[in-house]
């Protein structure tokens, strides 16, 4: 197995990983703009106030996109299982 192969693998992993991440972070990071906005505007400091929003909205991302995240990786596995022959010459 090549430095090169090793290191395509790594990248695909990689890309794979921070596409699955993103939707979820997407949806805390909007959630938890619109809270903090939200707390600044009306000057309420309440730490309970961020978290449950924010674990609603992770939830609710990882419900919607769920079956799309399992697919991405199963997609990949899958494509890596495959591609052993080649890798290990």
């Amino acid at each position: 197995m090549t430095d090169a192969a090793v290191l395509d693998v790594v990248q695909r992993g990689l890309v794979v990983a921070a596409t699955i991440c993103a939707p979820v972070l997407g949806f805390g990071l909007v959630v938890g703009l619109v809270i903090s906005v939200f707390q600044a505007a009306t000057q309420i400091h309440e730490m309970s106030l961020t978290f449950i929003p924010k674990i609603i909205a992770v939830a609710a991302a990882i419900a919607i996109f769920g079956p799309w995240m399992l697919s991405q990786v199963v997609n990949f596995t899958g494509s890596l299982l495959e591609s052993i022959p080649t890798l290990v010459r």
